[in-house]
């Protein structure tokens, strides 16, 4: 699949010159901080140093005054608490940080995670009925309830109160909680609204420990959660998320809580551990408990107090997270192969198979748009409906899309890159010309092309141990703060490339007379014919970890044949 090549802007030298004399590092290094909005020493040391005071008073945010003495009441009269949230790893995070903090203040303390497949997504109905019939006094809901007017109004008629903990944006109408924190809700002041559901849930805890007076590390201990959530939930890691994403990294490499420890040494995950290897290590297999079973086992095993215990529920989650590539990889053969066989000139994909896992499809429509990029509907059978998952390319509102083919549709729900879907049977033929007339509309060519953003040009020879310390401490990386990616021109091999395991290519490469760097692109196999030559190649840097050596490596996110022109 072709991609653009999109490099940014050249930033302002005498900014560059500035940093480079401030901080006494190399232009390139001083250019990424540029890039990043930072200018002078002290926009720099706020970047390299982080302190968690630099985090923002719980108390700017809305409402919270209201909660914390709702909360300390009901911790004062030993009343029945019950801690909700959302079956995926921001939610179940979250369950299990107020939980574990609240248990030395309370014994009546209760946790819910509603079932992915019989009650879906959000506060329940059913959850409240059980809430009713066993007496529940309070509910925090956490990464959920912002949007649950109707199941909200029903506990408040059984004279329930509810504290929401959420970060999605509200509907125009706010649920009848007795109080509802939410940085995005209106006439909301907290200086910053990109929290994960966790973060939310975190600064509650926070204010309460101020206002009772508890000591603040018996908090701190659980900031590994906060950050495996801001990870998971691919929110911004700028300002307060960088903060604690950054001291949360630190807690999880230095003394994880049990749950996370036992997964980490099941994943086989070595440290210092990334908020990639968060991504791509920990959260599928945290996810992986509400995909394949009920994310109960997630929040047993984060919630365990030895290392020994949590051993067994992190071995379950494993086990589930194989069942659930297993059902990733057949499936994503299944589609791509239908795909194949389809209209090359079609502008959206929209498949159906009846008997595809429905915990996975969301996953597959992403894999889907490695391979062929444009939006994409993966859909399935469930309760005699035809339900699905939709994901989106860059640039492009696949709910838009989707809402004006409602009146196909039983229910939908999302946001401009991500959506779910229901309708009847009968539906489904006029639902995929409708939806593909719809996008065909708006989408443009240039739309359908990938694009690969480039931070700067680089020599090879510019790579050194030193260099990459420094750039290591530009991390957290993640959105908002991406991983530097560089382009080198002109590279060729200095031994004939490998293919691993039929799909990866491994190469080892010289620019002129730089020294040789070993490279690696995933699932790149089909790049073999286009090294013989020189190349170009788009990279980030990375550590390789071995037998107690460590080198550098370049992880190759795309290559071509060498072009003496530029950029396009």
């Amino acid at each position: 699949m072709n991609k653009q090549w999109v490099i940014q802007e050249t930033p302002d030298p005498s900014l560059v010159t500035t940093l480079q004399e401030s901080l006494h590092i190399g232009q390139h290094l001083a250019g990424l901080l540029v890039q990043r909005g930072i200018s002078n020493y002290d926009e720099a040391k706020a970047f390299f140093r982080p302190e968690l005071t630099d985090s923002h008073d719980p108390f700017d945010m809305k409402n919270m005054s209201i909660a914390v003495e709702r909360l300390t009441q009901a911790i004062f009269n030993n009343e029945k608490i019950l801690i909700y949230g959302d079956y995926d790893v921001d939610g179940t995070t979250s369950v299990a940080l107020v939980y574990s903090f609240l248990k030395t203040f309370s014994s009546n303390l209760f946790t819910y995670i509603p079932d992915r497949y019989t009650e879906g997504y959000g506060v329940s109905m059913k959850a409240m009925d059980w809430a009713i019939e066993h007496r529940m006094d309070l509910i925090i809901t956490l990464d959920c309830g912002i949007r649950a007017v109707q199941t909200i109004s029903h506990a408040a008629a059984n004279h329930i109160d509810t504290i929401i903990c959420d970060h999605h944006l509200p509907g125009p109408v706010l649920p009848p909680a007795v109080a509802i924190l939410d940085p995005k809700q209106p006439d909301c002041d907290y200086p910053y609204e990109e929290l994960s559901g966790c973060g939310i849930g975190y600064k509650l805890m926070e204010a309460f420990s101020i206002q009772n007076g508890i000591d603040e590390n018996q908090l701190l201990q659980f900031l590994d959660l906060v950050a495996v959530s801001i990870a998971s939930d691919i929110v911004p890691i700028t300002g307060e998320n960088r903060t604690l994403a950054f001291f949360g990294l630190k807690k999880l490499n230095s003394h994880p809580v049990p749950g996370l420890s036992a997964l980490i040494t099941k994943a086989g995950l070595k440290t210092p551990l990334t908020i990639s290897n968060v991504v791509f290590g920990i959260g599928p297999r945290i996810n992986a408990a509400g995909r394949i079973s009920h994310a109960d086992a997630a929040l047993d095993l984060l919630t365990q107090n030895s290392l020994e215990a949590a051993k067994v529920f992190a071995e379950k989650l494993n086990l589930e997270n194989e069942e659930r590539k297993s059902y990733d990889e057949s499936i994503t053969k299944e589609a791509l192969d239908l795909i194949a066989k389809g209209d090359p000139n079609n502008n959206t994909t929209v498949l159906f198979k009846k008997d595809w896992h429905k915990g996975i499809i969301g996953i597959v429509a992403s894999r889907c748009i490695e391979h062929y990029y444009r939006p994409t509907i993966i859909l399935t059978e469930s309760n005699n409906l035809i339900t699905g998952s939709a994901r989106s390319i860059e640039g492009f509102n696949v709910y838009a899309a989707i809402e004006a083919c409602s009146e196909h549709l039983e229910q939908f729900g999302g946001h401009k890159y991500a959506a779910g879907l229901t309708m009847k049977k009968s539906q489904l033929k006029k639902f995929k010309e409708t939806f593909e007339q719809k996008v065909s509309e708006v989408i443009k060519p240039e739309d359908k092309i990938e694009k690969v953003l480039i931070d700067m040009e680089l020599s090879l020879d510019e790579i050194s141990p030193k260099f990459n310390s420094i750039l290591k401490q530009m991390g957290p990386f993640g959105p908002g703060n991406m991983q530097p990616v560089f382009v080198s021109r002109g590279v060729t091999l200095h031994t004939a490339p490998r293919v691993l395991k039929e799909k990866h290519l491994k190469l080892a490469i010289k620019q002129n007379g730089s020294m040789v760097f070993d490279a690696i692109g995933f699932g790149m196999s089909s790049y073999e014919e286009l090294v013989s030559a020189p190349f170009d190649i788009i990279y980030t840097i990375e550590e390789n970890h071995f037998r107690g050596e460590t080198t550098l490596q370049l992880m190759i996110k795309d290559l071509r044949v060498c072009e003496k022109t530029n950029l396009n």
